[in-house]
């Protein structure tokens, strides 16, 4: 039998125990009771973005759409800029420059703005583009920038949008559901996400929430059959189904996943977590001397990227393939400036994951030779007393 390992990723998560079981009943898609559950996620889902307050009551949508986090980003650039739309797309990280890829393969005209890896997209750098550009209709930007995990100013950026005239796209795949977040505040029209986020789901499908007037506005923009936002969206409206075929099960995962997060205490319960996980591994880390690639001002808690520590015995392949035969699974880098490995401190993990995955880490390194000082840790006694802490679910009775 497969060991279950702790997963320190962006996603998919290690996730709890019960929504693990939430998925060992088949529903009919038809089915009225599976129809009430995909209705109370799509509701759920509003009230998260705090689009469910009497202020913005029936302003914002909800869209379910299969497939993986990028599918549905392709679903808004494909379906929600019109033929003669010009998209602007703000740059920071591997995730920016994908939206501009795929806005590029559909044809429409595409402008970027572009920053840094290591640092947050200016709100004046897109004034001055708005300024200087003619016909931007739309513009993007990556919420938590998972190349990095760098947090964009995201609420500045939209009043810049806003006073353009511009529909204002954000993809909060790493960070909805653990970064606070007012859709209207923000001036959002689109957001992304993905149920394997932050929201501790599984893979399976993405999800859109958008201004109804902007949904209405995409009729007939699609350049795909399946990726059909507004269809997606009045098949909805219409009998409360999919189009085409759901996650059956996956869907009843998430909507398990969205109880637990209400259990949590939110959004701001789920962020202490989190904030926790993150404090316990930056803490850790240092010790162990390795670098991590932002400023201290610059991290957010959802993943982290360190660089390859100066040695000639550490080789990333090796080190990543010794941790997840003890039962860790860390992050490649994505950087194009440096060599980076990134570690995610989301999903179902709690602070004993983090010290158990670091003592695996000092395990690691010693076996390797690469840190010096780690043989006299062991003969002290310290290191066994940590890595006694590495087995799966550590400080987490539900994993198993």
């Amino acid at each position: 039998m497969t060991t279950t390992k702790l997963l320190f990723t962006p996603g998919p998560l290690t996730t709890s125990a019960a929504v693990k079981a939430a998925m060992l009943r088949d529903a009919g898609s038809r089915d009225r009771d599976f129809l009430q559950t995909v209705r109370e996620i799509r509701e759920r889902l509003v009230a998260l973005g705090g689009a469910a307050s009497p202020n913005h009551a029936g302003e914002y949508e909800c869209v379910l759409m299969q497939g993986s986090g990028t599918f549905a980003i392709e679903s808004v650039i494909s379906s929600a800029i019109p033929r003669e739309g010009k998209l602007l797309v703000l740059v920071n990280g591997a995730y920016g420059r994908r939206i501009a890829q795929m806005a590029r393969v559909h044809g429409i005209e595409t402008e970027t703005v572009e920053a840094p890896e290591n640092h947050k997209i200016s709100p004046e750098a897109v004034a001055e583009r708005f300024a200087a550009s003619r016909g931007i209709t739309h513009a993007a930007v990556i919420h938590c920038e998972t190349t990095t995990g760098i947090v964009n100013p995201i609420e500045e950026i939209g009043a810049v949008v806003e006073r353009a005239g511009a529909v204002y796209i954000v993809d909060a795949m790493s960070s909805f559901g653990a970064i606070p977040l007012d859709l209207a505040a923000a001036r959002i029209d689109f957001l992304i996400s993905s149920a394997n986020k932050c929201i501790e789901g599984v893979p399976g499908f993405g999800f859109v929430l958008a201004r109804r007037g902007r949904l209405l506005e995409a009729k007939g923009r699609a350049r795909t059959l399946s990726l059909d936002l507004h269809a997606q969206w009045a098949g909805f409206v219409s009998d409360g189904q999919f189009r085409f075929t759901p996650p059956t099960h996956a869907l009843l995962a998430f909507h398990q996943a969205l109880l637990e997060l209400e259990a949590e205490g939110g959004v701001a319960g789920r962020s202490a977590r989190y904030r926790a996980n993150h404090t316990a591994l930056m803490s850790g880390m240092a010790e162990l001397g390795f670098d991590a690639y932002l400023a201290p001002e610059d991290h957010s808690f959802i993943i982290t990227a360190f660089r390859y520590p100066e040695h000639s015995r550490f080789l990333f392949e090796e080190f990543n393939a010794r941790l997840s035969q003890l039962g860790f699974i860390i992050y490649p880098g994505k950087l194009t400036a440096e060599p980076c490995f990134r570690i995610g401190t989301i999903g179902r993990l709690s602070p004993p994951d983090i010290e158990a995955l670091l003592a695996a880490m000092r395990r690691v390194l010693g076996e390797m030779g690469v840190a010096p000082g780690v043989r006299a840790a062991l003969e002290r006694g310290s290191l066994d007393s940590m890595a006694r802490r590495t087995t799966i679910g550590a400080g987490n009775p539900d994993k198993h």
